[in-house]
Order: structure tokens, then C-alpha cells, then sequence
């Protein structure tokens, strides 16, 4: 099933603003492309630069024996892949879902027949098809699959095989979003407490460069995590932290600001103050966040 790699075939599904870029990534790169969408006006303009229109899902999965998707969600996908034929299929899904989702998947892929390969998109679609974008992918599941079509693959954005354990794309995609979405909540925070006396801009500077230089945290606590000491290397000690977070909250109340975006992270540092653990970092809030696992 390995094509030539600059123009091998393909089908897509979904032509969202990801699914769209992903398309014309691979069409300046030289495949031969077909795509469906379920709303068909957003295939005229790639049917402009040479894509082929199926007028089904079936029609489209037909076409090439590797087929992506790139839809809204995972029943999303069940919907558009109810009607097709996967038998001899190499299947890559992009839609964005959680670890589960991917392993229930990969097992339904190989219920019908198919190959599977989950992945996870770390990029926005300006990003996609644009050389040192800084874009890649995530993939797991079927190395062969990965193997086979790594050309094809890499042709909108560099790509990252993280395991056979089809969840693990999914898995490495969320937990980087996560730690987005908490920097994005600092960033909120900064911002109304500055809202009326600080311009924005000139600010926004401040915190990039602040927030650059306070990233080689996720080291030291990588390292904690892997050796168990969480007191190696820590020069701000959670005792410290503790007492400097109610200066947070204070010039807060003082700015007219809700806490509420920081106040769950401070909590869990003041749990595992009281545990005992003064001489900590923060790597400890680590423990507190794992719900114990069911015995098998």
C-alpha cells in the first residue's frame, strides 16, 4: 500500500478551516487529492485548484486507499463513515478527541476492515503548509501505517509518532492544550489587573518575555517526577509561594479583579502546605490532581 511519497494519493474528509488548509497543503505539495464536506460550497474553491468532489463519503473513502478525516468531533465521524467501505482502508483521524475516543476508534476501524492511525494537530490552520510555522502532528496507532505514508503525512506539517497505543496522539495533544489554557487564564489575570493603568501593548511585551523566561519550570518539575524529589533544585519553596499568593490576592481585591482564575491553583498549594511539605516546589499539586485508579 506505499505510494510514491510526492504524489501519492488521498481522500479528505472535512474542509473546516483545518481540514481546508490540510488541503491545499497537500495539493501544493502534488497529491492527487479528493475531499468531501458535508456542506458542499466549501469544496468549490479547491475543485478550482485541482481537487476532486466527491458527492458522497462513500464516494470520497473509495477513491484512495489512504483516507483522513478532519471533522467536527468523534460522531462527526461516525456519521460521515456510516455508509462507506474501509475494507483494505488506511484510516487517519485528525479530529480533534480524547485518548478513549482514539483506542474506541482504532478498535472500530478494525472491525471494518481498516488500518488505523489517530492524530493530533498542534497548529492553528494559518500554520498548516507553511515551512518553519513551528506546525507538526502527533500520531499514534499503526506504525506501518505511519511508516508507509510518512511522506504524505509530513506534507502540511512536521510530524511526531508517539506509540502503538492509538491514544497516546490524543493524549500528548490535550495535556499540551491544557497547559495552554492555563497560561492563557495567567494571561487573562494580568491583564485585568493592568486593565486602566497599564497600555496593553507596551504590557503584552512584559509578558512574553516573563512568561519565556519562567519555562524551564516544566524541567525541574519533569525532574522531580522522574526522580521523586520534589525538593531537588527549588530556590522559591512552596512555604514562600504560599505567603507570596496572598500579595496576589490582595493587589486583586485592590484592582477591582476576580480571583477566581487563580484561586484553584492556590488552593491545591495550600493542601500540600498543610501535608508537610514546606520545602517543596509546586510538583506536589501533581499528586493531588490524580484521581486513584479502580483496581483491575
Amino acid at each position: 500500500m506505499t505510494h510514491n511519497a510526492e504524489k501519492s494519493p488521498l481522500s479528505l474528509l472535512g474542509l473546516g478551516a483545518m481540514g481546508g488548509a490540510l488541503a491545499r497543503a497537500w495539493l501544493a505539495a502534488g497529491h492527487p487529492l479528493t475531499v468531501w464536506n458535508r456542506t458542499a460550497g466549501r469544496a468549490e474553491s479547491l475543485a478550482r485548484e485541482g481537487a476532486h468532489v466527491a458527492a458522497t463519503a462513500a464516494e470520497a473513502v473509495a477513491a484512495s486507499d489512504l483516507v483522513i478525516v478532519c471533522l467536527l468531533d468523534h460522531a462527526s465521524v461516525d456519521d460521515a463513515l456510516a455508509g462507506a467501505d474501509l475494507s483494505g482502508k488506511d484510516l487517519v483521524d485528525l479530529t480533534t478527541g480524547t485518548p478513549e475516543e482514539a483506542r474506541a476508534r482504532a478498535r472500530w476501524a478494525e472491525e471494518r476492515g481498516a488500518r488505523f492511525l489517530d492524530g493530533g494537530v498542534m497548529a492553528v490552520p494559518p500554520m498548516i503548509g507553511v515551512p518553519g510555522s513551528g506546525a507538526y502532528v502527533f500520531y499514534s496507532g499503526s506504525r506501518a501505517v505511519f511508516e508507509a505514508h510518512a511522506g504524505t503525512l509530513a506534507a502540511p506539517a512536521e510530524t511526531v509518532y508517539t506509540g502503538e497505543d492509538p491514544g497516546l496522539a490524543a493524549l500528548h495533544d490535550v495535556a499540551l492544550l491544557s497547559a495552554m489554557t492555563g497560561m492563557f487564564a495567567g494571561v487573562a489575570h494580568a491583564f485585568a489587573l493592568v486593565r486602566e493603568e497599564i497600555l496593553p501593548k507596551g504590557f503584552a511585551d512584559l509578558v512574553v518575555g516573563w512568561l519565556r523566561a519562567m519555562t524551564p519550570y516544566a524541567y525541574g518539575m519533569a525532574e522531580h517526577l522522574d526522580s521523586g524529589d520534589y525538593t531537588k533544585n527549588v530556590t522559591s519553596n512552596l512555604a514562600m509561594m504560599v505567603r507570596g499568593n496572598a500579595t496576589l490576592l490582595r493587589t486583586a481585591e485592590e484592582q477591582k479583579v476576580s480571583p477566581e482564575l487563580l484561586t484553584p491553583f492556590m488552593t491545591l498549594m495550600e493542601r500540600r502546605l498543610a501535608d508537610g511539605h514546606a520545602d517543596e516546589g509546586t510538583t506536589g499539586v501533581v499528586d493531588l490532581l490524580r484521581i486513584p485508579r479502580p483496581d483491575p
